[in-house]
């Protein structure tokens, strides 16, 4: 299939060939779901913690005698019912991130590419390079196009003057080729490719 390819002022830059396997299969939501909550887990820290009973500072001693209070009985005072007591299975340091098959994440991200090219959300960008990094007009630029959310994939190596330009704006996120994923292609309405990016996503992709 074919794809238009613009500048970032807004002309035409002749067309660009897209892979069929990467960019014309058929998006499932439930591979989708998979590798975004593969990609969550696993940036989760999980260093979320609380103190066990041995860890409460409080004293060991007995509360009262066993017998003759009429109450009932009871050792330290750090168990879960009295207050400042340890609660009772509580988080403790653990990593959150789960095993995926690789065949299934690049399912997912041929399928995330493949779902904005069928919604009519993909732009193809002759190169995202700037003379001068500055915001404003880029932000026009950008308006041009009709990019309010955007996310743009360029090739290995980010232009500095666009990284620097782009840092203000909100809801544009750059990404290296090696970093395109699942979750922050779906995360914006648009997704805009450089055709350098494009030849390197199908190398790392067939």
């Amino acid at each position: 299939m074919k794809a238009d390819v613009t500048t970032l002022d807004n002309k035409n830059a002749g067309s660009v060939e897209l892979d069929e396997s990467i960019f014309g299969i058929a998006p499932r939501a439930d591979i989708l779901h998979r590798v975004v909550n593969w990609q969550l887990a696993k940036r989760r820290a999980g260093t979320h913690k609380v103190q066990t009973r041995g860890e409460v500072t409080a004293t060991g001693a007995k509360m009262y005698r066993q017998k003759g209070t009429g109450r009932a009985r009871h050792g330290t005072n750090t168990v879960t019912i009295f207050r400042g007591g340890a609660p009772s299975f509580g988080p403790v340091v653990r990593d959150h991130a789960t095993n995926l098959p690789k065949k299934v994440r690049k399912l997912g991200l041929r399928m995330a590419l493949s779902a904005k090219q069928a919604d009519g959300k993909l732009t193809v960008l002759d190169a995202a390079a700037l003379t001068e990094g500055k915001t404003g007009p880029l932000a026009k630029q950008l308006a041009a196009l009709g990019l309010q959310s955007a996310l743009i994939i360029d090739g290995p190596e980010l232009d500095t003057n666009m990284v620097r330009a782009a840092s203000n704006i909100p809801q544009i996120d750059l990404l290296a080729d090696v970093g395109a994923n699942v979750y922050d292609i779906l995360k914006r309405d648009r997704l805009v490719l450089t055709k350098s990016a494009i030849t390197r996503l199908e190398e790392r992709l067939k």
